[in-house]
């Protein structure tokens, strides 16, 4: 079994490191309120100190923290991940995070004789929990088989997308779809409600037809009731919202139904709703429509 390191231990990322534990690996891993790592201690993880703690005592480390500057605080510095990168070692990020710093993090472990990855996930905390991630993975091919059997632990598909950087660009474009889905869904469900139909039949009705991706199936029911603890924060999805406009613009693709969405967003952080899951577009497309106040 491999000597792992895990950094960043929310939501999806302590979820991750307990699937990693659950394989038999050893794990190390490192969160900037320690308090949040209790449970996986209890089940066997190891404490690292600080990133650079956690790589020195790793063969791979692992990152997934919540945006560029997250990342950039705990892969350079004296307690970095970079200070303990050394030759022979792999670091892969689960991130989503701008592809250009992905592929300077890349260039920089080389100067290390390590090797880079990104390797974001496709999936929420249901579809984690049940194994059935997939995993998009930017990198050298070789470097993504010595790794391969590792991330089957944690989803149940490895694509390899091509060099470093395009996973995460392919993530930015697979999750930009998800808030336009959800803004899609709730356009139906209230209009479906103003009609005269109850917002729980409209839910099942949709639920139950072709519209119903996987994103919508377990997302969906939201609108009837929003979960405890957000899946994915309003500023976590706007932060990806805004990284899909600002590669749009590089590559010259627009994007209507992004940057709409993205507005919608925005009213939902005018509300005082960013730490709610994103699904809250509902409750921000309802109060436009006169149905919640």
């Amino acid at each position: 079994m491999a000597q792992l390191g895990f950094v960043g231990l929310g939501v999806m990322g302590s979820r991750v490191a307990k699937r990693l534990l659950d394989a038999g690996h050893h794990v190390t891993v490192f969160n900037r309120t320690k308090g949040k790592a209790k449970w996986l201690l209890d089940l066997g993880a190891a404490w690292g100190e600080s990133p650079r703690a956690v790589t020195e005592a790793s063969d791979i480390v692992f990152t997934m923290v919540t945006n560029t500057e997250a990342l950039a605080s705990v892969a350079e510095g004296a307690n970095g991940i970079f200070a303990g990168l050394t030759s022979g070692k792999i670091y892969v990020d689960m991130s989503t995070v701008s592809p250009e710093f992905s592929r300077k993090l890349a260039a920089d472990a080389l100067t290390r004789g390590a090797s880079m990855l990104d390797a974001p996930v496709s999936g929420s905390v249901v579809t984690l929990e049940e194994g059935k991630l997939s995993i998009m993975v930017g990198g050298k091919e070789e470097i993504v088989q010595q790794v391969r059997s590792i991330l089957l632990a944690i989803g149940q598909k490895v694509t390899h997308v091509g060099g470093n950087g395009l996973a995460v660009t392919m993530k930015i474009a697979t999750n930009l779809s998800l808030a336009v889905q959800m803004l899609a869904f709730s356009e139906g469900v209230l209009l479906a409600e103003k009609s005269g139909i109850p917002r729980a039949i409209a839910v099942e009705v949709l639920l139950n037809s072709v519209i119903a991706s996987p994103m919508v199936k377990y997302r969906g029911p939201f609108v009837l009731e929003m979960p405890q603890e957000a899946w994915f924060n309003v500023n976590m999805m706007q932060k990806d919202m805004n990284l899909a406009l600002e590669l749009g613009r590089l590559v010259d693709v627009p994007l209507p139904t992004t940057a709409v969405t993205n507005e919608m967003l925005t009213a939902a952080r005018g509300m005082g709703l960013v730490e709610q899951d994103f699904a809250i577009v509902f409750r921000v497309l309802a109060q436009m429509s006169g149905v919640e106040k």
